[in-house]
């Protein structure tokens, strides 16, 4: 046990941007919802639209299409075959599963097609109400963050606290002799 106060229970910077965008993503939900449809989650209308659109792809190929990484893909594959959504077979190797759309999930292509446009549109909207619109907020941190990273940041503070990298193996130095040559 520490002595420090639990900085947990401190609401961090980013913690109302965070609910924020749950909130959000729980509305979506409710669209669907509303429209009769259940085990649709936000997150899978992405890769069921491209899914659409592609035909079957393998886990990481889906993944790399949509800019995720293969295990988030894998666990979200997961979720939607257990809604029904999609099948995996064995894909070209035994290493590789390749994954299709039902005809459950075909059957909705066009409605989450639909609300991935009226969402756009919305945001685009949103956007436009705020004094400061979100996507140029966006841009604006992707440029701080091109000059200086977040991990360079952390790494910085975590240095001055007292918490440096370990220090790896050390390369030999090419003009000390050899342990024979002394």
């Amino acid at each position: 046990m520490t002595s420090s106060i639990d900085p947990t229970t401190v609401p961090g910077r980013w913690d109302t941007l965070h609910a924020l965008l749950r909130r959000l993503d729980d509305e979506i939900g409710t669209v669907y919802t509303d429209r009769g449809i259940e085990g649709v989650r936000s997150r899978f209308v992405y890769p069921l639209i491209r899914l659409a659109h592609t035909g079957p792809l393998t886990i990481r190929e889906l993944a790399e299409s949509l800019g995720r990484t293969h295990s988030a893909m894998s666990q979200t594959v997961t979720a939607m075959r257990r809604e029904a959504l999609v099948d995996t077979e064995p894909g070209p190797d035994a290493r590789t599963r390749r994954v299709a759309l039902t005809e459950k999930a075909r059957a909705l292509v066009p409605l989450l097609e639909a609300e991935w446009r009226a969402t756009e549109e919305s945001v685009a909207e949103i956007d436009d109400e705020l004094p400061h619109a979100l996507s140029a907020v966006v841009v604006e941190l992707e440029r701080v963050l091109a000059r200086r990273s977040l991990r360079d940041r952390l790494v910085e503070r975590l240095d001055a606290a007292g918490y440096p990298l370990p220090a790896g193996p050390t390369e030999p130095d090419p003009d000390a002799a050899a342990p024979e040559d002394r």
